[in-house]
């Protein structure tokens, strides 16, 4: 049986995304697949937690996260820039978070088309209860590995980063 998560077989000997590679693919390869199901397993962990402790879905916590840096608001369009996903995903998410309560759109006076997102007072408070779990919880899956481990990881990371951006400028 498929699992429309992993490329593998469910109940498979490794059912993910890195067990279709072949050791004698190039390493590039192989890397990407392992980074990918590190960080679907993270990434579904979070979920599941955000989800079960705050009945919050994760991409509504990140746009709060997006806001709770921004206390003068946000336009969808850099909500949607910062976010890496279309407007569309995010008008969605922005009017869950309003029927709630926990955002509010004020119109910018110099474009009448366009509004500003903030979070409420309320939207703030819950934001804050759920940063701290999160942060915590990121703690604890990354707690295995030891510090020099974790530095030595974001390091490399940050030079793939680098390469990410520096590949997708146009010349």
């Amino acid at each position: 049986m498929k699992d429309s998560n992993n490329i593998g077989l469910v109940n498979a000997a490794h059912p993910d995304r890195e067990s279709w590679a072949r050791p004698d693919d190039k390493l590039d390869l192989r890397l990407w697949l392992r980074l990918l199901t590190c960080s679907t397993l993270v990434e579904n962990r979070l979920r599941t937690l955000m989800r079960n402790d705050f009945a919050m879905t994760l991409p509504r916590f990140d746009l709060m996260a997006q806001l709770a840096s921004a206390p003068r608001g946000m336009k969808m369009s850099e909500l949607s820039r910062s976010m890496m996903v279309t407007n569309g995903n995010i008008t969605g998410i922005v009017d869950q978070l309003e029927q709630e309560g926990y955002v509010e759109r004020q119109k910018v006076d110099t474009d009448r088309r366009s509004s500003l997102i903030r979070l409420t007072a309320e939207g703030r408070r819950k934001f804050r209860g759920m940063s701290r779990s999160y942060r915590a919880w990121v703690g604890e899956l990354f707690e295995p590995l030891s510090e020099e481990s974790r530095q030595q990881l974001f390091n490399l990371l940050g030079e793939l980063k680098e390469a990410g951006r520096s590949a997708s400028t146009p010349a």
